[in-house]
């Protein structure tokens, strides 16, 4: 079983233990977001859908208000703001216990979310498009998912060329976690970036590698659900795509991933069982 020297994250004080893989269940509050299913309309949908996650397994739930697809429609900040948080304040009220995760690239969506009641700043951009972000996020004293993309969702489908793919990526992260820990940001979680700026055979070489992402000596994160190279590659649909999506998280798990972002909690909590299983045979 693949290790990383950090386990755990601080969630306002409390420590979650990442030594058995997470899953993070993904909620949308928008209209347009590549998979229906994960588009929310109403609160009472939310919460449903929410409550249906944590019975299925899920740790955290990840809420967006701004639709990263690519091609994506702009989003006005304070569209995106009341979006985030009419989401973030019936989930706190309504479960107390829940770790919620914000997907943001901008800090003042970030600050209001956490103080709404939020507790993880998952940002795509990596920092890339608000240089506010890691001063905001050290301010706050949370966890930061650092993702790595190039451009924006509106531009990233055409920033696919690197000399070395992992190498380049590694780099862009390693200087930005520089950056994030002379802030004092000690929480801090990887993500490559699956999808983003990164074609079909890419994002399936970065999948071969993704070990290599251990060097960074932070807890994984892996979002792969139902996306575009699991499903063109199968030559199927999005909402086709849940048993290869299963495979892929696998295949992750597989090379140390400690969180796996999913719209479909129950499949993946069924994974990581499984894997832990056949993990622990002498």
């Amino acid at each position: 079983m693949l290790q990383v020297s950090k386990k755990t994250l601080n969630i306002r004080g409390k420590l979650l233990d990442l030594s058995t893989p997470a899953v993070m269940g993904i909620l949308n509050i928008t209209p347009d977001s590549f998979y229906e299913g994960s588009r929310m309309r109403s609160e009472d949908e939310l919460l449903s859908k929410a409550a249906q996650m944590l019975a299925d397994g899920a740790t955290m739930i990840d809420i967006g208000g701004y639709s990263t697809r690519p091609g994506a429609k702009e989003v006005e900040e304070a569209e995106e703001l009341d979006r985030v948080e009419s989401a973030v304040a019936p989930l706190n009220k309504n479960f107390p216990g829940l770790i919620i995760s914000v997907d943001t690239f901008r800090s003042e969506v970030a600050r209001r979310a956490i103080e709404t009641g939020a507790h993880i700043v998952n940002d795509v951009s990596g920092g890339s498009l608000d240089d506010q972000m890691f001063e905001v996020v050290s301010a706050l004293r949370v966890p930061y998912i650092l993702m790595h993309m190039r451009g924006t969702p509106q531009t990233m489908s055409t920033l696919t060329t690197y000399n070395q793919l992992v190498p380049d990526i590694l780099k862009d992260l390693k200087e930005k976690l520089d950056r994030l820990r002379s802030l004092g940001v000690a929480d801090i979680i990887v993500d490559p970036g699956f999808g983003f700026a990164k074609n079909g055979e890419q994002n399936f070489e970065l999948m071969k590698h993704l070990s290599e992402f251990h060097l960074l000596d932070c807890p994984l994160l892996v979002g792969i659900s139902r996306k575009g190279f699991i499903y063109k590659k199968l030559e199927i649909s999005a909402a086709e795509a849940l048993n290869g999506t299963s495979v892929m998280n696998t295949l992750a798990l597989q090379q140390g991933a400690s969180i796996i972002r999913v719209h479909d909690v129950r499949p993946a909590m069924e994974a990581v069982k499984l894997w832990l299983a056949a993990s622990s045979v002498n």
